[in-house]
């Protein structure tokens, strides 16, 4: 078994090269740590807001707060019910409540993360990019490709970042997975597959029956956006959608969709009902060769299979012919994407997610989800 220590994964961390240009930047924390060391003043903290506590994911808000690059400066919530629920979670203790319009004039705010409803995130992020700040988006990007292109096109415009929140994109699985594709280690990729399942309580269930996408919209888009990244522009993604559980929810809980390419093919696969659903999450690449499996995906393991050995001059690192297991440090959801945004917003790096790639997410994911383009 190969155990790969914190060194070597701020080093991928901290290289794109390493990784094909898809890197993420040393962590900001320890870079804070380096200044401190080297008597250097830290940068001016960013000042941030969030607009929404509706979604899934709105907690990550306590990543932000812990960070010594942001300064979280105010909180939205126009729903009554939501924001009282959310007024006794330690994660928005002691911060000031305001209206949208109050949040996006005060002096000095520079990024906003909508952590809305779904039905609301679009609405809220063009009302951000319009008042000229940068924006932490979460998944998925709404039901409606045309206004998300729009609200992409006007942020290109004024070099404004909307960054998607999928949770994988700073995995040092995912990164390192990048990293043996950009080096051609693997060979030609011929088959992709993925599942992000997990088991969904009623209440979630009514709550995401709502939208006509079902589960692939709502878990597998995160998947998806890794299957984009390692081959883009599929020629045709056919969905094959199931309601398995009984109930008078409408939730479509059961989904496969292939994505169809001339040389290869990818299968992504979403429930709402496995009972090992987030032990079995995994990203599989298999390639002429190599195989590169992570599982689980949210505290990845890589099982890597190799036809002949590898030696990486530039690290010294080497993998043997034949299986092995690389472990790999804690993953912390969103500490990674908090750090990059950091940096692309102090100009240090470009970002490594195009518009046009996340666009063509957000195509692939609603393709997926057999919702038409609109």
């Amino acid at each position: 078994m190969s155990t790969l220590d914190r060194r070597d994964v701020l080093k991928w961390l901290g290289s794109a090269a390493a990784t094909g240009g898809m890197g993420l930047v040393q962590s900001s924390q320890a870079a804070a740590n380096e200044g401190d060391a080297c008597g250097k003043t830290a940068p001016p903290r960013i000042k941030i807001g969030q607009i929404g506590v509706g979604h899934a994911h709105a907690d990550k808000l306590a990543v932000y707060r812990n960070s010594p690059d942001y300064e979280v400066v105010g909180i939205v919530e126009p729903n009554e019910q939501l924001r009282r629920s959310a007024q006794s979670k330690a994660v928005y203790r002691d911060l000031p409540w305001m209206t949208q319009d109050e949040l996006l004039s005060l002096p000095g705010l520079e990024a906003v993360l909508v952590e809305t409803e779904v039905r609301d995130l679009l609405s809220a992020t063009e009302a951000c990019i319009a008042a000229g700040k940068h924006v932490h988006l979460d998944k998925p990007a709404g039901d409606s490709l045309s206004h998300y292109r729009r609200i992409l096109e006007a942020a290109e415009k004024q070099r404004l970042l909307v960054q998607m929140g999928y949770m994988f994109r700073y995995s040092p699985a995912v990164i390192l997975l990048r990293e043996f594709l950009a080096n051609g280690w693997l060979g030609e990729i011929f088959e992709v597959h993925a599942v992000m399942s997990k088991v969904l309580d009623p209440a979630t269930r009514k709550q995401l029956g709502e939208y006509p996408g079902g589960i692939m919209f709502e878990l597998g888009c995160h998947v998806i956006d890794l299957v984009l990244g390692i081959l883009p522009d599929p020629d045709k993604i056919t969905p094959f959608a199931r309601k398995t559980a009984s109930g008078d929810d409408r939730l479509i809980d059961n989904m496969l969709a292939v994505f169809e390419y001339p040389r290869a093919t990818a299968a992504v696969r979403s429930t709402g009902i496995e009972v090992e659903g987030f032990a079995r999450r995994h990203l599989t690449v298999c390639c002429t060769r190599g195989t590169f499996h992570i599982q689980p995906l949210d505290s990845p393991a890589v099982r890597l299979s190799l036809s002949a050995p590898i030696t990486d001059s530039a690290s010294g690192r080497s993998y043997k012919k034949g299986v092995q297991e690389i472990t790999l440090p804690k993953f912390p959801r969103y500490v990674g994407d908090a750090a990059d945004m950091a940096h692309i917003i102090r100009g240090e790096k470009a970002s490594d997610f195009s518009y046009a790639h996340d666009l063509a997410v957000q195509s692939a994911v609603l393709q997926a989800s057999g919702v038409p383009l609109t």
